[in-house]
């Protein structure tokens, strides 16, 4: 898959974009979310939730490492921040996770690149200044690079800024 980058202009923007992802992802789909803090991904996510009909509020799940939210179909937050080595994994059920029934997003997947699915998609989010963000999405695998190019199709429907 060619570099493409999704620029987003302010929150609003960086929400939309997770929501329409959100709309495309099904279940078993995995979103490895990389930026630096405040880069936009406890945002880019509660936006996917909007996305999977989810009800209520998506909090960053730092603390807790996973949280679970049903909506059309399950969001699983994972947030690996704190996660130390690969071993405490296993401790929030990461592997059998990211096989269930639902979509998956890790924020922070960049720690552990190893312990990651074969087919996912990656998603860099950099900080371009106060407001604007890039969106860097990569599939690894037929399905998240069958999803990136949905995902990117519906930006640009959209009216949304892509650079390749």
């Amino acid at each position: 898959m060619s570099v493409v980058t999704i620029r987003t202009c302010d929150a609003s923007a960086t929400r939309r974009a997770g929501a329409l992802l959100g709309r495309l992802a099904r279940a078993g789909d995995v979103i490895a979310l990389a930026g630096g803090l405040g880069a936009g991904k406890t945002l880019f996510v509660q936006g996917m939730a909007e996305g999977l009909d989810v009800v209520g509020h998506v909090p960053s799940p730092t603390f807790n490492i996973l949280l679970v939210h049903p909506g059309t179909l399950p969001l699983y937050h994972f947030d690996l921040y704190r996660l130390e080595r690969p071993e405490e994994l296993v401790d929030v059920d990461f592997f059998e996770t990211l096989e269930s029934d639902g979509v998956s997003a890790i924020e922070w997947a960049d720690r552990f690149p190893g312990e990651l699915p074969v087919d996912r998609l990656d998603i860099g989010i950099d900080v371009v200044d106060s407001t604007t963000r890039a969106l860097r999405p990569a599939g690894t695998g037929p399905r998240s690079e069958q999803l990136a190019r949905q995902w990117l199709d519906a930006w640009c429907a959209e009216a949304g800024e892509v650079t390749r």
